[in-house]
């Protein structure tokens, strides 16, 4: 292990929002930093202009805010290893290149994109690994610089062809490589632009990276990276490459299975801590038995050697559950903020605002216990906040008790007993006593024939509590509906 400072970053591609699995490895690197006292950064590697998209930065910052996830030098704090957008440190990448090309550990190729193509094509064909054949490596340096002043080139760099290439894993061990299976790769292309490979061994350097904490995507690059910080007399960091998540079916994760933008989950309502904790049991625990981990918790004890290198599996359910979990156990005030929060945000324009702060406050405790994730908030109190119940099919009235007769009875049964209930005695528990004293006279137990009730109300055959509900909607409203649901029976 490296005794230097420990010093971590992120450093994404502004190429689109990020997703949970990059997410995660920006999280076990903030943890760590956090954990050993040490410094995280941001640096936005944004060199390749081609697919760069516009608004990205901002989403990723978005992502780690949302996060919790705070970084001690960026593009927007700064810092003394700035500046921390690659396309303002050209100048650090060439100079790297024009050393490795004196050391002779790189030179410059001529060939031409219809040649590569060609070769990749006849590779193919011969069922041969692509890569580079080292056809410009032949080239004198002379001629080589000769050529270059007016000639388009890449410059890439040459690999050693005999040994083996070891990386020394935090997590996996020694992965062994054969170097005569790597090929030259190209560390500064035409336009003067660095490939990553050459850029994410300058920065990591210049800013003083201690341990490069990545996804397992990046180990067949360990090699370039390795011989590259050899190739320039520099201390590569310590390495730990994060265990791939898989889906539910146990296949490479996919935007079907759970690998979409952070930020989507913020949108359908998944609470940050939940997220945090969920990403965090991804590949990593605290013991044997934590299940529920708080941010507190996983920066106070984050160590790689906890990080584990069998794939994780991506389980919407744990995170279902873990977010039930924080709804159920945040403080009430917070509660009723974000349910007056997402009930504004997603109920109809033709519901009058502000809403009524009253029957948000009344509705919050409901809820908590029905909830998964915040968007279904909306659905399940729209019915408060309208004087007709929201709109429905008639066969909803009929489902659960099997026939129009049927629902006709329940309905006719609750609009007597209800009716007869004063205004200034219509509370939660006097219509529980009236509504279940329909049992008798019905015939049938009260879980059997609710469903109707539910839908003449609520517009859905199950939601919060009925009977608190009606204490909420008050009597005009509630007799209102219920005789509604009656005239569509006929």
């Amino acid at each position: 292990m490296t005794d230097r400072p420990v010093r971590t970053r992120y450093a994404p591609s502004p190429t689109g929002n990020p997703h949970v699995g990059n997410i995660r490895s920006a999280l076990f690197s903030w943890a760590y930093a956090r954990a050993h006292g040490g410094q995280f950064l941001l640096r936005i590697e944004d060199t390749d202009r081609n697919r760069f998209i516009e608004g990205a930065v901002e989403a990723i910052m978005e992502s780690l805010r949302w996060l919790g996830i705070d970084w001690d030098e960026g593009p927007d704090v700064g810092g003394p290893k700035g500046p921390y957008f690659q396309s303002e440190r050209l100048h650090l990448y060439r100079e790297a290149a024009e050393r490795l090309l004196a050391s002779g550990r790189a030179y410059r190729c001529f060939c031409t994109p219809e040649r590569l193509d060609a070769l990749r094509a006849a590779q193919a064909a011969a069922k041969k690994p692509p890569g580079y054949d080292g056809l410009c490596r032949a080239i004198s340096p002379a001629e080589a610089e000769t050529r270059g002043k007016d000639e388009p080139h890449v410059i890439r760099f040459a690999m050693q062809r005999e040994g083996v290439t070891v990386l020394r894993d935090v997590i996996r061990g020694d992965v062994v490589f054969e170097n005569a299976l790597q090929d030259d790769f190209v560390i500064l292309k035409s336009d003067g632009f660095p490939t990553y490979h050459l850029a994410v061994v300058v920065d990591d350097t210049a800013m003083e990276i201690s341990h490069c904490i990545r996804g397992d995507e990046w180990i067949s690059s360990a090699p370039k990276h390795i011989q590259l910080y050899e190739a320039l007399g520099w201390q590569s960091p310590e390495w730990a490459h994060l265990p791939l998540i898989l889906g539910p079916d146990h296949k490479k994760l996919s935007k079907r299975s759970g690998d979409t933008a952070l930020l989507d989950y913020r949108d359908r309502g998944y609470l940050p801590e939940a997220m945090v904790n969920f990403l965090a049991l991804l590949g990593w625990s605290l013991d044997d038995h934590t299940t529920i981990l708080s941010v507190e918790d996983l920066t106070r004890n984050f160590d790689l050697a906890r990080v584990v290198p069998n794939p994780a599996v991506f389980d919407i359910e744990r995170l279902n559950f873990l977010n039930g979990h924080y709804i159920r156990t945040m403080d009430e005030k917070r509660w009723v903020g974000l349910v007056g929060e997402w009930a504004d945000r997603g109920l109809p324009p033709s519901v009058p605002r502000p809403l009524d702060e009253r029957v948000i406050r009344a509705a919050a405790p409901l809820l908590r216990e029905r909830v998964t994730v915040l968007s279904e908030i909306p659905g399940m109190i729209a019915f408060l906040f309208t004087y007709d119940a929201p709109e429905y099919e008639t066969t909803l009235l009929t489902e659960r008790v099997g026939a129009a007769a049927t629902a006709v009875r329940v309905l006719d049964e609750a609009l007597l007993r209800l009716d007869a209930l004063p205004g200034e005695r219509w509370t939660p528990e006097a219509v529980e006593t009236a509504l279940r004293g329909l049992e008798e006279p019905l015939g049938m137990k009260l879980r059997k024939f609710i469903a109707v009730l539910y839908v003449a109300i609520m517009g859905r055959p199950t939601g919060i509590p009925l009977f608190d509900s009606l204490g909420i909607l008050g009597r005009e409203r509630t007799l209102a509906r219920l005789r509604a649901a009656r005239a569509r029976l006929g």
